[in-house]
């Protein structure tokens, strides 16, 4: 039996856009956009892990915020979890995706609805359109 494997993926926020990353691989998921992360290693917090994943793949530090609501247990064995976090220093840039950008509620659900997002980040991605939204109605 292999030991349950955890990783986190991060909505990385600016206001009222978010980053997305485009997969170069594995064959299934290339072109299509996720929310950047990777698994967490033994003796990391979920949040250890998410900063040091989004340094090795954005080159950017980043403070971790508060999770996103759905674990995603796409097989036994394992679960993707996603939280919240902000640029503390450096400007994204594509180490191991093909691309980045930051996109707004509209670009995000346009995404969605083109079925150009990860499979396993869907749920996270429509909670992240709605939040957005509403970070866009209030005043700068």
């Amino acid at each position: 039996m292999t030991d349950p494997v955890l990783v986190v993926a991060g909505a990385v926020l600016a206001g009222h856009r978010m980053l997305v990353a485009q997969r170069d691989y594995p064959e299934e998921v290339a072109g299509l956009w996720e929310l950047p992360g990777g698994k967490v290693e033994t003796g990391e917090s979920p949040a250890e892990a998410l900063v040091r994943e989004l340094c090795e793949e954005l080159d950017v530090v980043v403070s971790v915020g508060a999770a996103l609501h759905d674990a995603v247990r796409p097989k036994p064995g394992l679960t993707l979890i996603a939280m919240r976090a902000e640029i503390v220093s450096g400007t994204p840039r594509a180490l191991e995706h093909r691309a980045v950008r930051w996109v707004d509620s509209a670009e995000l659900a346009a995404l969605v609805e083109a079925g150009r997002m990860v499979p396993n980040d869907l749920g996270w991605a429509q909670e992240m359109v709605a939040e957005l939204r509403t970070k866009r109605r209030e005043p700068s």
